[in-house]
């Protein structure tokens, strides 16, 4: 009985400090929620202008130009995974690595082969695992994102689409892509985080554009010095707005998700708090019955034993 009443007490111990973690950790996520859902928030009205200007420069010109024209015979596409660098996380990052393979799984139906860039060390570690090819991974910010890591990686993946199959690199060689594929999770709500996937490259201005109201006068455009330089200014800070804007999405909803599990993490803590105690005292219980059972057991074989002897 003491035996078992001690490993009790000991678990006891253990959960509530379990629990003074998890609560801890629960507070962080939430505290640090408000300042990235601000950021995101933030970054959108910059992301939706520069959409409407690229989109101007796509419509009112008949420039063709490499990231808004789809190539004949695609042969790979890229696909770029934002996941997080650190787990307690509940189903954060699987649910996006799972909407990742639903997308290859397309692509390769397409008959088309996937290169896949990695942001997050739980998706690095997933590919690694698995012993399969990356081309380029990106980690050490998944809670709190610059728009220089957007920019790092809007180089490489515009600088793969960009280039040939032959096309080197400081001695590296790049890899080819006709195409690039962003999956993120985007933040619903508090509750809701919704892993998506959406086509970067070759250029669809779809996500982001508003439909002009009934009354609103449409602008005219004149491009300086041409429509072809305005676009090569334009589109390379566009895809790396559009990348800058899905790490906040997913720094948000990381942390919604966090928070999430943390107060699941922390109400169980609590049920067992109140569990263990109960069990302990039928156990301290059980343990006295049994004494006492054994006590009169004897006291009933000794009066036995002495009615016997005479």
């Amino acid at each position: 009985m003491a035996v078992s009443l001690r490993e009790y007490r000991a678990k006891i111990k253990s959960v509530e400090s379990t629990k003074k973690i998890t609560r801890a950790m629960e507070l962080i996520a939430a505290s640090r929620i408000i300042k990235a859902q601000q950021k995101a928030q933030a970054a959108a009205p910059y992301s939706r202008e520069l959409t409407r200007a690229v989109s101007a420069v796509a419509t009112y010109s008949n420039v063709d130009h490499p990231l808004t024209t789809e190539p004949e015979n695609p042969k790979k596409a890229a696909i770029l995974i934002v996941t997080s660098d650190r787990g307690l996380a509940g189903a954060y990052s699987s649910s996006v690595l799972k909407e990742a393979e639903r997308l290859a799984e397309r692509l390769r139906e397409q008959g088309l082969e996937v290169a896949t860039f990695i942001s997050g060390r739980k998706g690095e570690a997933y590919f690694k695992f698995r012993q399969r090819p990356l081309v380029q991974s990106w980690s050490g910010y998944s809670d709190q994102p610059s728009y220089d890591n957007a920019a790092a990686i809007g180089e490489t993946l515009i600088s793969s689409f960009l280039a040939e199959e032959d096309d080197e690199v400081d001695g590296q060689k790049l890899v080819a892509v006709d195409e690039v594929h962003l999956v993120y999770t985007r933040f619903r709500s508090m509750l809701v985080q919704e892993p998506v996937a959406v086509r970067l490259l070759p250029l669809e201005v779809v996500e982001g554009e508003e439909k002009p109201a009934a009354d609103e006068v449409l602008p005219l455009y004149e491009f300086e010095p041409s429509a072809a330089e305005v676009l090569d200014g334009l589109l390379p800070k566009y895809v790396q707005s559009r990348i800058f804007f899905a790490l906040l999405q997913s720094a948000a909803s990381e942390l919604a998700a966090r928070q999430k599990a943390m107060k699941s993490a922390t109400d169980n803590a609590q049920e067992l708090i109140k569990k263990y105690p109960r069990i302990a005292n039928q156990a301290r219980q059980a343990g006295i019955t049994q004494e006492i059972s054994e006590i009169v057991g004897g006291v009933n074989a000794l009066a036995d034993a002495t009615a016997g002897s005479e």
